[in-house]
């Protein structure tokens, strides 16, 4: 094997692979990174069983030569030592050739390599999935998708099956819901053309895969390919394929947690709001549940507070938008608060309460789409 490449691109490219890629593997070949040149391109490949990547660089695109003088082959390079190599070659291009006993050699300008590689024999195939369940959606959507709710999921493996995202296409909409049972995200997207053809109802994507494919998109309005089968997703793009498990198990029916009807609604600046929750939150770190109160007042007020005996208090009045139905105080987790109303990039949220015990649900008040709903938490 041997060609001649771009160094910002080759890196480009490890780094994405490098996303799946564990220092704790349990087939040993998996911690390299997989290179294979063919006549249309370099492809890079990671895995860590649970999450794959494979990133390829077109020989050409746009007019634009990305690598040049290839002879074909693979071989799989240490991932410990590989992308700090070619981060720190003194030119643009990077020569890379390899033996008949997989020696790699890595050449730029007046700086030379020699790394001992791995035949690409041992190397899991990853799967080719053959499935009807396809269908495709904007990078930048998904991006929003995963954003809103991905941050809901339980970081605790009591329960594996909240660790990861509730994907679902029902009634024409692409539901994403997630939650760690203290809270819950959900955000809905409609797709008319495409969900008579898909006959998956429900599967549950770990959030840790979501997270690390939010980092790879692009915020662009380039289309993903997204396929599921019985037991994986493929995301996939014209350079990019980004395959993971799914998590096992019946994911919990969200939809009874949502109250339907409210006994307060709040208007607020989404901004005010959250910045004065933000403040209120530097004092109730030292609390286990960092709780702040909440409490209306007289002429569209709020009182937000926090009390840590041992540190001091903080209390600010906040002048909402409006408000309807009976006065309220009700306390919760500043930084479950802080989450839910950064994702809103509306400019005014609607807060619905069902008392001081019980869930209630912020949503942005123009978009019905993205809803966010908190457990109280019980301080009086």
């Amino acid at each position: 094997m041997r060609f001649i490449i771009q160094r910002d691109q080759l890196m480009e490219s490890i780094q994405h692979v490098m996303r799946a890629i564990s220092a704790r593997v349990t087939i040993p070949i998996l911690s390299g990174i997989k290179i294979e040149a063919t006549t249309a391109g370099i492809k890079l490949t990671g895995s860590d069983s649970d999450i794959s990547i494979e990133s390829f660089i077109p020989k050409e695109e746009d007019g634009i030569v990305h690598v040049e003088e290839i002879e074909a082959g693979s071989v799989v390079v240490q991932a410990k030592y590989f992308p700090d190599i070619i981060r720190k070659l003194p030119l643009k291009t990077v020569e890379i050739m390899t033996d008949e006993n997989d020696q790699v050699t890595i050449r730029s300008g007046g700086a030379e390599f020699h790394l001992n590689g791995q035949d690409t024999v041992e190397y899991p195939q990853l799967p080719v999935l053959h499935t009807e369940n396809s269908f495709e959606i904007k990078s930048d959507v998904l991006k929003d998708l995963i954003k809103q709710t991905v941050f809901a999921v339980s970081t605790v493996e009591t329960r594996p099956i909240l660790t990861g995202v509730n994907m679902k296409l029902e009634d024409d909409f692409l539901h994403f819901v997630a939650t760690d049972s203290h809270r819950l995200a959900s955000r809905k997207l409609p797709m008319e053309a495409t969900s008579d053809q898909i006959n998956f109802t429900s599967v549950v994507i770990p959030g840790k895969s979501l997270s690390e494919l939010n980092k790879i998109l692009e915020d662009s309005e380039e289309k993903i390919s997204i396929s599921v089968t019985e037991n994986q997703i493929l995301f996939q793009t014209n350079h990019l394929y980004f395959l993971s498990r799914l998590l096992d198990g019946n994911y919990p029916e969200t939809s009874r947690l949502i109250p339907d009807q409210s006994k307060t609604i709040v208007y607020a600046k989404t901004k005010e709001l959250l910045q004065a929750i933000d403040r209120a939150s530097l004092l109730a770190k030292e609390n286990r549940n960092n709780v702040v109160k909440l409490q209306t007042k007289e002429n569209n007020q709020l009182e937000i507070t926090s009390n840590t005996p041992e540190v001091g208090e903080v209390v600010e009045g906040l002048s909402t938008v409006g408000k309807e139905g009976e006065d309220l105080k009700i306390s919760f987790s500043a930084k479950y608060m802080i989450d839910a109303l950064r994702i809103i990039e509306e400019e005014q949220v609607k807060i619905e309460f069902t008392g001081a015990m019980r869930p209630f649900i912020i949503r942005p008040m123009d978009n019905n789409y993205i809803l966010q709903l908190i457990l109280p938490v019980r301080t009086y």
